[in-house]
């Protein structure tokens, strides 16, 4: 008689519509469609949870072979979830393995093996850059996944090294596997042209323009970007071009705001479009003439490798992950300097010649990552896991 096969508990608590377009809801999105294709093929059943009473994504996913949606009792509130709801439907499930693709929820003892997605350490490597209430339960949320989980995946070496060394997690027990990114959207074809001039026209674009994509939050440094692009446009040599910031805002948003409308000066001006379609962004990427990645901190960068994989060039922040997973191909700053970031700017903008390099090495950058390589590794992790628990 065969083994019956693995079992393999997806928590899709990050896939609740709140979270819709930020990275977690990606990543969590993507590895479960990639799940539903590979796990026949691995030997393994999937069970994602899922629920009626919820407006959650996982709910739009058909049964398949190896792959087995699994009713959730308390999936529907997301803090009765993350605070005893999945634990219970785990125990009452009896899965041989429990994934969590975020360390938000908190998962006890249950006799299935748990294995945690943490994709970077920000809560206790910044603590000062979300409010003070929403950073102590992360941390302990954080602390908690390090200290109950069998197996941590991180998604970057930057990330794994900070994991073991701010949380004491033995670095045996954390394993790497990059992301990927949707290469289907982000690719180096054109943008259409009628597409671009309504965006131009919407966004009141009449120059070139540098661009940035994200969340808008305070580690990603936008607030010396654009001290930055006031400085270099502030010269009487400076270059006559705006600076693109495209996103929701977040937690102190309102100092950037103000920032963006003090740099505004004859030669240039910052635009902030909010969030864009899934269609709008990638133009936006596309039609620019400079992406800049100033973050002070990250696990891994999509947005920088979806400006890659579309062969715009880009220059970048030297820290935390940013220089390992774009290869060190890019041109680096400090990012914690305005001026440095200003000259990075200009010898970029001045020179068509290493925008060009900038672009067609990023692109082949890009190109060794992919969310089907993710999978396949993550699956793997996962089957181990439930093999020697």
């Amino acid at each position: 008689m065969d083994d019956p096969k693995p079992t393999i508990a997806f928590d899709t608590e990050p896939l609740d519509a709140l979270y819709r377009n930020q990275g977690i809801y990606v990543y969590t999105r993507t590895l479960l469609a990639q799940f539903r294709e590979l796990a026949s093929g691995y030997g393994v059943e999937v069970c994602p949870f899922v629920s009626r009473r919820a407006e959650n994504d996982a709910n739009g996913f058909a049964p398949a072979p190896g792959f087995a949606p699994v009713s959730a009792r308390w999936l529907h509130s997301s803090r009765m979830w993350r605070y005893g709801g999945a634990w219970l439907s785990t125990r009452r499930m009896r899965p041989d393995v429990v994934f969590s693709p975020t360390f938000s929820t908190l998962q006890f003892r249950s006799g299935a093996a748990r294995v945690v997605t943490i994709h970077d350490a920000t809560p206790v490597i910044m603590p000062n850059f979300a409010p003070m209430k929403v950073m102590r339960k992360l941390q302990f949320a954080l602390k908690h996944a390090a200290r109950h989980s069998d197996r941590v995946i991180t998604i970057s070496q930057c990330s794994q090294n900070d994991l073991a060394r701010v949380l004491g997690i033995p670095a045996s027990k954390i394993s790497v596997v990059y992301s990927g990114y949707d290469a289907e959207r982000f690719n180096a074809e054109s943008p259409d042209p009628a597409q671009m001039e309504g965006l131009r026209r919407k966004f009141g674009l009449e120059r070139p323009y540098i661009f940035h994509h994200g969340f808008i939050q305070p580690r990603k440094n936008l607030k010396r970007l654009v001290q930055a692009f006031r400085r270099m446009t502030g010269r009487a040599s400076g270059p006559e071009i705006d600076l693109v910031l495209a996103g929701g805002l977040g937690w102190r948003s309102e100092e950037l705001v103000a920032e963006a409308r003090a740099a505004a000066s004859p030669r240039g001006r910052v635009v902030m479009t909010g969030p864009l379609s899934d269609s709008d962004l990638v133009a936006m990427i596309k039609g620019s003439t400079l992406v800049v990645i100033p973050s002070l901190y990250e696990g891994f960068c999509l947005p920088m490798l979806e400006a890659m994989a579309c062969g715009v060039p880009v220059i970048a922040a030297a820290s935390s992950c940013i220089p390992e997973i774009s290869g060190n191909v890019l041109k680096y700053f400090d990012p914690e300097s305005d001026e440095e970031i200003a000259e990075r700017m200009t010898e970029a903008l001045a020179e068509p010649g290493l925008r060009r390099e900038l672009a067609e090495r990023g692109l082949a950058r890009a190109r060794e990552f992919s969310w089907r390589r993710c999978a396949e590794q993550t699956l793997a992790l996962l089957k181990e896991a439930a093999r020697t628990g």
